[in-house]
């Protein structure tokens, strides 16, 4: 009874493990902002040897992320990938906190312009585009800013050397988006997606 309660539970696990790593790191990203440097208070450190009273609190729903902090919203449902990102005079619009909006790329309502979007893959707590691996042309991303979606397709996937610059290939007649990171299992190149606006 208790092995057959166990595999039950593990196969719950493995099942959500996706969805559990991604909430994981949303949560941990989001704290690491939170306590910035400039938002942590040094606090005495308390000797092991005295009790220390320990309360709880009830548990509380979990509160729905708030994306209006954000410049705008990246989503691509068939990886299950929501994500905010900032303005590119923000701190936080850093890889190693974020989805990083590329300085000098354009925002979604510049006619055929092209928004880049830059995020780290692998397994780190900030590695919001691990599973973009996963998607093909085809694909749909949206992008919400400025209270408007604009509704994306891939239209080309291609790798190139890692060298510390990106020759990002698109139609310039087209308003575009482009996410870029690191190739899976390849510590030598970079993956770049590029979407046209539908």
């Amino acid at each position: 009874m208790l092995f057959g309660s166990l595999l039950v539970f593990g196969g719950i696990v493995a099942l959500n493990w996706p969805k559990l790593v991604d909430i994981r790191n949303e949560l941990y990203s989001d704290m690491l902002i939170l306590f910035s440097e400039e938002n942590v208070q040094v606090v005495e450190d308390v000797p092991i040897t005295e009790e220390v009273a320990v309360t709880t609190k009830p548990e509380e729903e979990e509160k729905p992320i708030d994306y209006s902090k954000y410049l705008g919203v990246l989503e691509i449902p068939k990886i299950h990938l929501k994500r905010g990102f900032y303005n590119t005079d923000n701190k936080y619009n850093d890889i190693k906190y974020n989805v990083m909006f590329l300085p000098g790329s354009d925002l979604p309502d510049v006619q055929n312009g092209n928004l880049i979007l830059v995020a780290h893959s692998g397994t780190g707590y900030n590695s919001y585009f691990r599973t973009l691996y996963k998607l093909n042309i085809g694909d749909t991303a949206s992008v919400t800013y400025n209270g408007n979606v604009y509704n994306y397709r891939i239209v080309n996937i291609y790798n190139v050397d890692k060298v510390g610059w990106v020759d990002v290939i698109r139609n310039e007649s087209k308003t575009c988006l482009t996410l870029i990171t690191c190739t899976k299992d390849d510590n030598n190149h970079q993956t770049i997606y590029v979407a046209e606006l539908e």
